[in-house]
């Protein structure tokens, strides 16, 4: 789903916001509060870094769960996942697939798993 803001009428344009699907992990939804899914606003190119800025934004408390605050690297035993696909090791400012920027599937973080 995208959203145009602008005044209508007045030909001023403003950046298209779309709606993002974001799975969060059981332990981050239970400090963010949230029961399932979470729809974000996001304006411009839909990159991890721009789901995750909304993200943090929206849910202040999930800052520094996901990605380190100071170098905003993904924290280590978390995973990015989007249309069946690993999105781990790709550019925070790599665009996410359409299916995602279109709201059509979701932005998956996921908690790894370690161990033997």
């Amino acid at each position: 789903m995208m959203i145009e803001l602008d005044k209508p009428g007045t030909g001023d344009r403003k950046p298209v916001t779309k709606l993002i699907r974001v799975v969060l992990p059981a332990h981050l939804r239970k400090l963010a509060r949230v029961a399932g899914e979470v729809q974000l606003e996001v304006a411009g190119p839909v990159t991890p870094r721009a789901v995750l800025d909304a993200l943090e934004g929206r849910y202040p408390m999930l800052r520094g769960t996901i990605r380190d605050p100071i170098t905003q690297q993904r924290r280590p035993f978390v995973r990015f996942f989007a249309c069946e696909d690993d999105l781990s090791h790709e550019p925070p400012d790599a665009p996410l697939p359409d299916a995602v920027a279109t709201g059509t599937e979701p932005f998956l973080i996921v908690g790894a798993m370690a161990g033997g």
